[in-house]
């Protein structure tokens, strides 16, 4: 199912269910992709791979916030954005494992012939294409490098 459909599916059920952390979770989501409908010229139309582009930012910058609380001692603003993070999380596709995702950066290491750290942009690269959204980017980066160093 679509992205943005399960999206409005989503934000009618947390309606219905008077869920606000949840309708604000999703409403944010919504808004995100509506701003980067109107920012770019794509015609209001997002590929699946730039919404899940947002999703990861969302994901992120909610997960920044509540370990910033959690330094600051603020459990319960950090607690809340936790739970956003997860609600926003819902609407990505399933994660790899870092098995599955070491294989992968094996194989494109192996296709594109790298044998150095000079390589690792290409090759963040090429795994970031065959993965698409089901890999953080911190993680892919960590595992390149590791790879190439030995």
């Amino acid at each position: 199912m679509n992205i943005e459909i399960k999206l409005n599916e989503s934000i009618k059920d947390s309606m219905k269910n008077k869920d606000n952390l949840r309708l604000d979770s999703l409403r944010s989501i919504k808004a995100a992709i509506l701003l980067e409908k109107t920012k770019s010229s794509h015609n209001s139309i997002l590929e699946e791979k730039e919404i899940i582009k947002i999703l990861q930012r969302l994901v992120k910058q909610r997960k920044d916030s509540a370990k910033i609380y959690l330094e600051q001692d603020r459990e319960d603003l950090a607690k809340i954005e936790i739970s956003q993070s997860k609600i926003i999380s819902e609407f990505l596709p399933d994660q790899l494992s870092e098995l599955e995702l070491t294989e992968i950066i094996n194989n494109s290491i192996s296709e594109l012939n790298a044998s150095s750290m000079k390589d690792m942009g290409a090759v963040i690269s090429h795994v970031n294409n065959k993965v698409s959204g089901r890999a953080e980017g911190r993680l892919i980066a960590d595992i390149v490098k590791k790879t190439l160093s030995n």
